[in-house]
């Protein structure tokens, strides 16, 4: 996903740091787990509250829990018993980036997220088919020749 046509480094992070929401959404995308994957035939989806995460790297990778904000402006994630103590001894929500970690369990809470699963499944397999009916046809011409 191009955000601009530029290679120039300061204006991809202008163009990024300075994203609508609606593209913001698409850049807290996470993969799922293997189970969610043969079973919903999705690769990844946005992160939300109240999904079960895992984490896959960093220094609390291994630990699992469920996503209690999501921060859009920030690009981060927080999750549930991921916290580290302030110098009063206060608690605070470690920030994750999404790309870090592994949806373990969706919340489907809301019927909207799974029109939008299906929608991705729908447009997966549309795409498949297609690129069988090329590699079909590219097959075709190598055998007249």
């Amino acid at each position: 996903m191009s955000l601009t046509k530029s290679y120039k480094p300061s204006k991809q992070r202008k163009a990024f740091f300075n994203a609508p929401l609606h593209i913001r959404h698409k850049f807290m995308t996470a993969p799922l787990s293997r189970e969610l994957r043969e079973k919903y035939g999705i690769r990844r989806l946005p992160v939300r509250k109240g999904d079960v995460v895992k984490i896959m790297r960093g220094d609390w990778a291994g630990h699992e829990g469920k996503v209690v904000r999501v921060d859009l402006k920030r690009v981060r994630i927080f999750v549930e018993g991921v916290q580290q103590k302030k110098a009063d001894g206060t608690p605070v929500y470690y920030p994750i980036h999404p790309s870090k970690v592994m949806i373990v369990k969706l919340d489907l809470s809301d019927p909207l997220r799974k029109e939008i699963i299906e929608r991705k499944r729908k447009a997966k397999k549309e795409s498949m088919s297609e690129e069988e009916k090329v590699s079909a046809s590219q097959e075709e011409e190598k055998e007249k020749e």
